[in-house]
């Protein structure tokens, strides 16, 4: 049996199934990548953060921890949303995408979290389709899953 203020490490599903926030059966201490100090490196400079070795799940894991009552909720929140952060780095990785072409990328691919590294493979298959169409190998240029997606909602909305 576990002594009230034991502490151990538990998967994220099970850590959300025990947590009630009125019987305050578990808290959860915060993974040390969301904590103040890391936070803080983080917002500084965030192209050259390794992210995938902080958690190569960082955005998904960290908007998860939200379920949890913890004060820094909202500091986190900034951090892992954070339009400025996201954003630079976003454009950082579809400029590597798109001209880094044939190129190793790897240093830069090993640096971004799952999220990320599905962008930049999205970006790179998007100019390899593009250049196969140009050079004629390839008929057509088809519309990403993405896109065909969000034209059949947007179709299902106007027929409701």
């Amino acid at each position: 049996s576990f002594m009230q203020g034991s502490k151990l490490e538990v998967p994220l599903w099970l850590a959300k199934g025990l947590h009630d926030s009125k019987r305050r059966i578990i808290s959860v201490e915060l993974p040390k990548m969301y904590k103040e100090a890391w936070r803080t490196v983080f917002s500084a400079d965030a192209n050259v953060v390794d992210l995938h070795k902080m958690g190569p799940y960082y955005y998904g894991f960290g908007s998860q921890l939200l379920n949890f009552d913890n004060p820094e909720n909202p500091e986190i929140a900034r951090t892992i949303l954070q339009a400025s952060t996201f954003i630079s780095r976003f454009r950082r990785i579809m400029d590597s995408s798109q001209n880094a072409y044939n190129e190793d990328t790897s240093a830069l691919v090993a640096r971004l979290d799952e999220l990320e590294r599905a962008l930049f493979r999205a970006g790179q298959k998007g100019l390899n389709d593009f250049q196969c169409w140009e050079k004629g190998q390839a008929s057509q240029i088809t519309a990403s899953s993405l896109v065909q997606n969000y034209g059949k909602r947007k179709f299902t909305d106007m027929d409701g």
